[in-house]
């Protein structure tokens, strides 16, 4: 072999190997545009500003929990307590407002304001919680998620006893179903918490340590970074954002109740997972979350406009899911095989 088709060799085998460790970022966009394609032709009414605006607002809740969400991913752990917590943060906030009448509820109402204080204050409570079982006590993230959701739904359950709230404060009520100039706030909310949440990964320095923490943690460690706080603080994040989500959510739909946003879970690691932020931590990002978001609201709308059967709907989703981590593992092993031979 020559000197020039060596070279070849090497800068086709170096492409390759970029193609293959991108995979994770170019396959969910990749999949976003065929599934806009594909709507596209198979419904008139998909295509339209109207609906755009509908797709947004109805990723909304997802997306605020999905925000906070990518901090904990990115930095290798996982949090199965973002639905709980949302749930029981929209009890509190329609516990402590003054309900109608007929609501058979013994709550405790307040001034809007403090009623909103409150509730903040639980779901940071229920994230210092998750931050100490994990850094301090030293109990899996998923173990003690696991444990929180139990927890989250036990405060709802004993709050509400079965029953259905429905008045929330009207700053709540504005931010969850109200519209600017047309436009939901709901929508502007989730921009907003996609800006921020953005911002803060890429160009603060705890959006560094989070990339530090997710991508070596024994580095991290030696570079003086300290690790505990960033997963606690990461985990805090995660369940402010759930509250906050959890609010809004009670406000767009109407009611606080039981198990509202239990199927909430899924959607909001799916759209983390699906984007593209790694499950190994260290990879990824809110672009990611954005692409992850886009692609199941896109997925759930247009399978609602060609009107499929709605059962075969979950089970798309859980496919495409499936897809996501396959990917997720090859692109890890690829960088694990050329971190070895680096080595």
């Amino acid at each position: 072999m020559t000197v020039q088709q060596s070279s070849a060799a090497h800068g086709a085998s170096r492409s390759g190997n970029f193609l293959r460790s991108q995979m994770r970022n170019i396959a969910p966009f990749a999949t976003l545009i065929l599934l806009m394609i594909f709507f596209s032709i198979a419904s008139p009414s998909f295509a339209t500003v109207d609906n755009a605006a509908n797709i947004l607002t109805q990723i909304s809740v997802t997306g605020i929990m999905a925000v906070g969400l990518t901090f904990v991913i990115l930095c290798g752990e996982i949090d199965l307590s973002v639905a709980s917590i949302a749930n029981a943060t929209g009890i509190v906030v329609a516990f402590f407002t003054l309900q109608e009448a007929y609501v058979n509820i013994a709550n405790v109402p307040l001034p809007g304001w403090l009623a909103i204080v409150f509730a903040l204050g639980a779901c940071v409570a229920l994230g210092l919680v998750n931050a100490v079982g994990t850094t301090v006590i030293g109990i899996p993230s998923f173990i003690m998620t696991l444990a929180m959701m139990q927890i989250g739904a036990g405060i709802c359950a004993l709050l509400v006893r079965g029953q259905i709230a429905y008045n929330v404060p009207d700053l709540v009520m504005t931010l969850g179903s109200g519209r600017v100039f047309g436009f939901p706030t709901i929508a502007l909310v989730l921009i907003a918490f996609l800006v921020v949440g953005h911002l803060t990964l890429s160009y603060t320095r705890f959006g560094r340590y989070i990339y530090m923490v997710g991508g070596n943690r024994e580095a991290a460690e030696y570079s003086g970074v300290n690790v505990k706080l960033v997963l606690g603080a990461a985990l805090v994040i995660c369940a402010v954002c759930s509250g906050i989500a959890g609010m809004l959510g009670v406000a767009h739909f109407g009611s606080a109740q039981q198990n509202e946003f239990d199927g909430y879970l899924l959607d909001a690691i799916a759209a983390v997972v699906v984007g593209g932020t790694s499950l190994f931590g260290g990879r990824g990002g809110i672009g990611n979350t954005i692409v992850g978001l886009c692609v199941l609201g896109v997925l759930n709308n247009g399978l609602d406009h060609i009107q499929i059967d709605s059962f075969l709907k979950i089970l798309i989703r859980g496919l495409i899911l499936l897809a996501a981590l396959i990917v997720n593992v090859y692109v890890q092993n690829i960088r694990t095989v050329e971190r070895a031979e680096g080595a």
